[in-house]
């Protein structure tokens, strides 16, 4: 497989084969959420939306831990400021905010590698993907209670990917779950014993083989749908079907399934 790597001081992309693989590369901060690697995970994702060549996006991270949430040290250097930190406070709290909803709207599905330990803005980052594959060794928690600072927009992501008592119990009780209890409750898809990387990777590359075009349509209707009345969801998701329909894959498709035969997709 022929790659091509871009890389900057936090992040690593590398791209084949249809996956996009995006690596947070900060283990001296654990890959904390400073504005710094917000914005640098930001720039790759922006790019990484308008590739016709990328179909799904792996992201994953080196040292210590998957995610450690914000940088709590450059958020605690910003108390001595003449508004007590408020305005640098507002900045990140919705740069990070814009981020996780990024990541939703990327016309790509993301897929969340999480070999380590993901916390608090680290925990939501795993439930903001649309998919998570985690490895054994995996830990997860929203332990803002244990500082003084409930885990509010982690809570966004979470409660929107596990059942709500499970969402409230990691936020009111901070204790780490390990990757059965993530898998249980919901919070990944499956645990890799060869190590999130080498599961998630085998995920992307299967998403990759599927229609393009059905993908998009899909991605961006599921969670246009979920958020509105169910008559409104039916009637979004009836007029995106026949979008869908008209679409080339769709002819392409249903024509190679009637005459017994593998589909060719388009390349956008």
């Amino acid at each position: 497989m022929t790659l091509n790597a871009e890389t900057s001081a936090r992040v690593t992309l590398e791209t084949g084969a249809g996956v996009a693989t995006l690596t947070l590369n900060s283990p001296a901060t654990r890959n904390a959420l400073s504005l710094a690697m917000i914005e640098a995970i930001w720039g790759e994702l922006d790019a990484i939306a308008g590739r016709d060549d990328v179909r799904a996006v792996v992201l994953q991270a080196e040292g210590p831990a998957f995610c450690a949430g914000h940088d709590l040290k450059e958020l605690t250097a910003h108390r001595n400021d003449p508004d007590r930190g408020r305005a640098f406070f507002d900045e990140t709290m919705r740069a990070c905010s814009a981020l996780m909803q990024k990541i939703v709207m990327l016309p790509q599905p993301v897929i969340a590698a999480v070999d380590e330990i993901a916390t608090a803005a680290g925990c939501q980052l795993v439930a903001s993907c649309d998919l998570a594959v985690a490895g054994p060794r995996a830990r997860f928690c929203t332990p803002g209670v244990d500082i003084g600072l409930f885990c509010s927009t982690p809570a966004v992501a979470v409660s929107r990917s596990v059942a709500p008592k499970h969402a409230m119990e990691m936020l009111l009780t901070g204790v780490p779950i390990g990757a059965e209890e993530a898998l249980r409750i919901g919070l990944v898809n499956r645990i890799s014993a060869d190590g999130a990387r080498s599961g998630a990777l085998a995920l992307a590359r299967l998403i990759a083989g599927k229609s393009p075009q059905a993908i998009r349509f899909g991605k961006k209707a599921f969670y246009e749908q979920r958020e509105i009345p169910l008559a409104e969801a039916y009637e979004l998701a009836s007029a995106v079907m026949v979008d869908n329909m008209l679409a080339e894959d769709a002819k392409e498709g249903v024509a190679a399934f009637l005459e017994k035969r593998s589909p060719t997709w388009t390349e956008e």
